[in-house]
């Protein structure tokens, strides 16, 4: 009797992860012999867990990525890139982007992209972490001067009277030409090399398939959609599930390097930090 072999697969209980693994999750596309444990937790959560190397596979914010390079190796796909769009900013009342410096921000996690890009886009200010889920509601009453939204809070901040203060994946390809890497998919150098590369394969395949077989993989994401509708949800899940998704190609490595060497350089990513990716591991 052939024995399974157990992956514990860890991502975002957020409609573009559910669109993404749809085809994995509901047997569509598979490895003989290994069965994936779904598990769903936020993304600051899961970068936290990764450093105590919790998950075979997980959802990794890039940032939160560098603290756990000796553990983990990234994925050559399943990422998302913000491509001209991204985290943003925003508050009650208007607030010029210039003007951020010392006021108050929520922000979802401290290992997020989120949080890394607003400190290289203004590094003094003072930040409180609070569930991503919840920072809608603290700058609605002005519980904090300004909040850093990821998720769906990007698409529905406007219905709730809110003010954009800046994009910051809009400042970023502005600033650099580049898209800016959000989270990836990162699994643990422990594993067996061969079933690592079973695992990414069968994970292209299913962010493949879902592209493919759009309509059913939206029609099971949208039991993950926070207060989306059908055509928000498919606006958003096309926002982070896309070409980047099933492979980062040139421009979306060196978009990693560009926004984790700028990092470095200012002290928020570990000197000895290196990238590497699973098709360069030996």
């Amino acid at each position: 009797m052939t024995q399974t072999a157990e992956i514990q697969l860890a991502h975002s209980p957020d409609s573009d992860d559910a669109f993404m693994f749809y085809a994995l999750a509901t047997g569509k596309v598979r490895i003989p012999g290994v069965k994936f444990n779904h598990v769903l937790c936020d993304i600051e959560s899961l970068n936290r867990a990764a450093e105590k190397e919790v998950y075979d596979v997980t959802a990794v914010s890039f940032y939160g990525y560098s603290f756990i390079a000796d553990k983990y190796v990234l994925l050559d796909c399943g990422a998302s890139f913000g491509e001209g769009y991204g985290p943003i900013v925003v508050a009650s009342h208007p607030i010029k982007k210039d003007d951020l410096k010392g006021r108050r921000i929520a922000i979802p996690g401290e290992r997020t992209t989120s949080y890394l890009a607003l400190k290289l886009f203004e590094p003094e200010v003072d930040t409180v972490t609070m569930p991503f889920d919840k920072i809608l509601d603290a700058v609605a009453a002005k519980e904090v001067d300004a909040g850093l939204l990821i998720h769906e809070g990007q698409l529905i901040y406007s219905q709730m009277g809110l003010n954009r203060v800046v994009d910051l994946g809009q400042w970023w390809q502005e600033e650099t030409g580049l898209p800016l890497p959000l989270g990836a998919n990162a699994i643990r150098r422990s594993l067996n090399s061969s079933l690592g590369r079973d695992v990414e394969r069968v994970i292209r395949e299913s962010v493949s398939y879902a592209l493919e077989h759009r309509e059913a993989a939206l029609n099971y994401a949208l039991q993950f959609a926070r207060d989306m509708d059908p055509a928000m949800a498919d606006r958003f899940i096309g926002m982070y599930v896309n070409r980047w998704t099933l492979d980062y190609g040139e421009e979306g490595r060196r978009a990693v390097r560009e926004l984790l060497g700028r990092g470095a350089a200012v002290g928020l990513v570990p000197s000895a930090f290196k990238i590497e990716f699973l098709s360069e591991a030996a």
